[in-house]
């Protein structure tokens, strides 16, 4: 593949991980080094869009997480910590070549990505966290509250502020039409069975890996509170907290420069 390659056309593959049949978007690129990027709850791999262009030293990898974007939703709701974890290691080794990777990983991501280091330290080279705990208490109840379709995008995202959520946008990201209206490319329902199983306390985890983590926190979350960031940069040796003190939860879409230079610098530090 020629260095010539469009790093806005995405290309859309699949695999699978056991019967679900997952996607992922290939940024392209004929560099060895990979960056694996992992959404959050509601999103999927094209809300990296605009994020996993700024990577040009770099073959960017991001994964349509099961129940989201145009991977499968596990018809026995299957959303156990293992299953998320084993899905990043089937992408590894089917897709990838079975190298160490980086990953990058937000909310959910984040923390499917510092349990993947934990559990398989050989194929992980580096972990960014963006804004996710390692006490988590996430409260996705409103999922029950949206439709399953709306007669428009205006009307849809009225009904997302009628839930009272303010990131209007971020939720907006992972709709799409069809001849039923407009709807979530989530399984809305999986999120009650997969939001209590991603709550808990992980400090294990946390702690379990050695690799170097950039965590990223939004001082203004709603998610992680800035005092345990400051916890788990202090507990775990070879992590780099940085705090953005004006942005949410989705750093990544609050300050995308912000955020890309501080991903890259850690990203460099890492050669």
């Amino acid at each position: 593949m020629s260095n010539s390659y469009d790093r806005s056309l995405a290309a859309r593959k699949f695999f699978f991980a056991g019967d679900l049949r997952l996607s992922y978007l290939d940024n392209g690129g004929d560099n060895e080094r990979v960056l694996v990027m992992l959404h959050g709850y509601m999103a999927n791999a094209r809300s990296f869009s605009e994020l996993a262009i700024r990577f040009k030293d770099w073959r960017v990898i991001a994964m349509d997480q099961r129940g989201h974007g145009w991977s499968d939703q596990p018809p026995g709701k299957e959303y156990a910590r293992d299953d998320y974890v084993e899905d990043i290691r089937t992408l590894i080794q089917s897709e990838l070549g079975g190298r160490p990777v980086t990953i990058l990983g937000h909310s959910l991501g984040g923390l499917n990505a510092y349990q993947f280091a934990a559990r398989y330290p050989e194929l992980v080279n580096a972990v960014i966290v963006e804004d996710i705990g390692a006490e988590i208490q996430a409260d996705f109840s409103f999922a029950e509250k949206l439709p399953f379709r709306s007669a428009s995008l205006k009307e849809l995202r009225q009904r997302l502020a009628s839930v009272g959520l303010r990131a209007i946008d971020y939720f907006a990201e992972s709709v799409f039409e069809d001849e039923l209206g407009w709807g979530f490319r989530t399984d809305l329902k999986g999120l009650q069975v997969s939001v209590p199983q991603s709550n808990g306390n992980w400090w294990k985890d946390w702690l379990g890996s050695s690799c170097p983590i950039l965590l990223i926190h939004g001082g203004k979350s709603f998610i992680l509170a800035t005092e345990q960031a400051k916890r788990m940069e202090a507990n775990r040796p070879n992590t780099k907290l940085i705090v953005f003190d004006q942005c949410g939860h989705g750093v990544h879409a609050d300050d995308i420069d912000g955020y890309f230079q501080a991903v890259n610098d850690f990203l460099m530090e890492q050669k």
